[in-house]
This record gives C-alpha cells, structure tokens and sequence, in this order.
C-alpha cells in the first residue's frame, strides 16, 4: 500500500484524512523512472545526429559514464536508478513531515 491515513484536526475543529506515503514504493518508482529516462536519453542518442546528443550532460552527471560501451551503459543505468531511489528516499520524509505538519 503507497499510502497509509491519518486524521488531523482543521482550524475549523473539522477532521481531515492526510495520506502518509510509504518509502518503498515511492522509492522503487523513482528509481526505476531514473533507469528507463537514462535508457531513452540513450536511445535518442543514437537515432539523432551527434550535434543533438546529450552525451556531455550524461557525462557530466553521472560519474564514470562515458559514450558509449556496454559497461559504460550499465554503469549509468545503475547510477540513474540510485539517482531517483536517492530523491525517493530524501522526498517521503519531506512530506509526511510537511503534511503532518501543515494539513
């Protein structure tokens, strides 16, 4: 289950279900939303012309990858996973805590 209910009580004294997210899915999604849009940039890559590519921005972002060699692709397929488990991991908190705090 993504979300877990909680009540909390208005300024109106009126009770308002808040969604709690969990880590794990939230997570698991980013994460594998950083591997597919890493394996479409690389895609794209390679069916438009050099001048259009995103190579250095890859380069650039993700450590040790460098265009393009089978162990350079899974090392930046990796790191992109990490990449959006990472902003999975720093968001949930952020938000429970926020909606905790604010709803």
């Amino acid at each position: 289950m993504a979300a877990q209910k909680a009540t909390a009580t208005d300024r109106a004294g009126t009770e308002a279900t808040m969604q709690r997210l969990n880590w794990k899915p939230v997570t698991w999604s980013l994460g594998l939303f950083g591997a597919v849009t890493f394996v479409l940039c690389v895609l794209y890559g390679l069916v438009v012309p050099a001048a259009l590519h995103m190579t250095q921005f890859l380069e650039i972002t993700l450590p040790g990858f460098r265009w393009l060699s089978l162990g350079s692709f899974l090392l930046g397929l990796v790191e992109s996973f990490l990449y959006g488990a990472y902003a999975g991991l720093v968001f949930v908190p952020i938000y429970n805590f926020v909606a905790r705090r604010f709803a």
